[in-house]
């Protein structure tokens, strides 16, 4: 994996634990030479991890639409600031420079990004590892909404494998790095959904 994308709240939560895993993948990611590619933001766990991934000497991509380029969210410091204009082309645009998805703790937002990215896993139209860092447990609800989801027959079985997770940072890396899609083929046709 040349380079991850991570989905992450744009503030820093109520519990410090949230920090310091945050700190410590954007570390990891530094130190193996992982680039990061996320929001482009200062505030937040987005500030938060793209600085640890600076000061470990790694890369830093941030994609920003333009209404929030201003230098009160935007990152100044970052390897690279792409602007563009809409939602849309960022999640585009974050999604072609990663080889990988990662969701910290984060609100609507978060949750919204990662489902797209997780859906089109589902759909096809890439393979990469999806994951969620479930830090303090941050996950465990929506966890148990999947597999309700699973109990109900609204997500196949194989498309449960597509959402790796784990409270470790370091042990999220390596099961990403070992990732075999399962095997989800394209869908095609709607009696396939």
């Amino acid at each position: 994996m040349k380079r991850l994308c991570v989905f992450c709240g744009s503030r820093e939560g109520a519990r410090p634990i949230y920090r310091v895993a945050t700190q410590q993948l954007g570390k990891l990611l530094g130190e193996r030479g992982i680039g990061l590619v996320y929001g482009g933001g200062r505030i937040g766990l987005m500030g938060l991890l793209a600085d640890a991934v600076l000061a470990s000497g790694g890369e830093v991509i941030g994609v920003i639409p333009d209404f929030l380029a201003g230098p009160e969210v935007a990152h100044g410091g970052l390897t690279e600031l792409r602007v563009v204009h809409t939602m849309h082309e960022r999640k585009a645009m974050m999604a072609e420079l990663a080889d990988g998805f990662i969701a910290l703790p984060g609100g609507y937002g978060t949750l919204e990004e990662f489902f797209e990215i997780l859906t089109w896993a589902q759909l096809g139209l890439h393979r990469k590892p999806c994951a969620l860092l479930n830090i303090g447990g941050y996950y465990d609800p929506l966890l148990r909404v999947v597999a309700h989801a699973l109990d109900e027959d609204f997500i196949r079985t194989r498309h449960r494998g597509l959402i790796l997770d784990d409270a470790d940072p370091a042990r999220l890396l390596d099961d990403m790095a070992r990732y075999v899609p399962p095997g989800v083929e394209p869908i095609l046709h709607t009696d396939q959904i």
